[in-house]
C-alpha cells in the first residue's frame, strides 16, 4: 500500500476537524477499497487524538506537505507472539550474542534512523509533525523503543505504542543484516513474558511475513482491540 498523494474520492472521506478531539473518528468500516483503509482526513496529532485512534484499529500515515491521513486497512497484517518465525540464519545470528540489545535508552535516536531517507526515496511518512507527536507518547510512556547496539553504534532497532496487551509497531531500521530482526526477536520475547496478546503490523510485507506476520480480517482485529486495548501503560520492557 502506498500513501495516497490525490484520490477522486477524497469528497467522500470525513475529515476530522481540528482540535475537535469529541468529533473522534467514522466507523473503520466506511474506510475506501482503493487506496485500502483509507478512512478520515485531517485534524491533529494530539496524544489524546492518537491515542483514541490506536484504540481504535486506525492510525496516522501521509508524506509532508500533506494532510494528515487516517488509515485502517482491511486485513490488517499482525503477528501473535507465538507466531514468530526464526530462520536458521537468523537464529545462528543470536547464538553469537553479536549485538546488545537495549530498551528506551535511544527513542530520537531510533525514531531518527527509521525516518531517515532508504534506497534513493527521499520522502519519509515521519514528517517533522510525527516525530514530535512520538516523542511526546514516549514521554507519557505509552511510545517504546528497542535498540539493538554494536561495538556501541546504534545500528538497528524499532519503535511502536504498547496499549494494554498490544503492542503497534510504527517502524524498523537496520544498518546491518539482522540488526532489525534481532530487536524484534527480543522485543517478541519480552512481550510474550508480559502475556501480551498481539503486535500489529499495519500493512504487509514480505519482511514481516517472513517473520510470522499473517492477515487478520479487520473485523477480528477490531474486536480484540476491544477485549485487549486500553491506556494502560507498560511500566516495563526490559527485564
Amino acid at each position: 500500500m502506498t500513501i495516497a498523494k490525490q484520490h477522486d474520492d477524497s469528497n467522500k472521506l470525513y475529515w476530522v476537524k481540528q482540535n475537535l478531539v469529541t468529533t473522534g473518528f467514522p466507523d473503520v468500516e466506511q474506510a475506501l477499497r482503493d487506496p485500502d483503509g483509507l478512512l478520515a482526513i485531517g485534524g491533529d496529532l494530539s496524544t489524546v487524538r492518537l491515542l483514541d485512534a490506536y484504540q481504535r484499529g486506525i492510525f496516522p500515515w501521509f508524506n509532508e506537505g500533506q494532510p494528515i491521513l487516517w488509515w485502517s486497512p482491511d486485513p490488517r497484517c499482525v503477528l501473535k507472539p507465538g507466531d514468530l518465525k526464526i530462520s536458521r540464519s537468523l537464529a545462528k545470528c543470536l547464538r553469537q550474542n553479536k549485538f546488545q540489545i537495549s530498551y528506551n535508552t535511544a527513542f530520537a535516536g531510533v525514531l531518527k534512523n527509521c525516518a531517515a531517507a532508504r534506497d534513493g526515496v527521499a520522502d519519509t511518512w515521519i514528517t517533522n509533525a510525527m516525530k514530535v507527536a512520538y516523542l511526546n507518547l514516549f514521554d507519557m510512556g505509552y511510545a517504546h523503543s528497542v535498540e539493538c547496539w554494536h561495538e556501541g553504534k546504534l545500528v538497528g532497532g524499532l519503535y511502536g505504542l504498547a496499549l494494554g496487551k498490544v503492542f503497534f509497531g510504527e517502524s524498523m531500521f537496520s544498518k546491518e543484516s539482522n540488526a532489525s530482526k534481532v530487536a524484534l526477536v527480543n522485543l517478541v520475547r519480552r512481550l510474550m513474558c508480559l502475556d501480551f496478546i498481539l503486535i500489529d503490523c499495519q500493512v504487509h510485507s514480505s519482511h514481516l511475513q517472513s517473520l510470522g506476520a499473517t492477515p487478520m480480517r479487520r473485523a477480528l482485529f477490531i474486536r480484540m482491540l476491544a477485549h485487549y486495548c486500553n491506556h494502560e501503560k507498560l511500566d516495563r520492557l526490559a527485564s
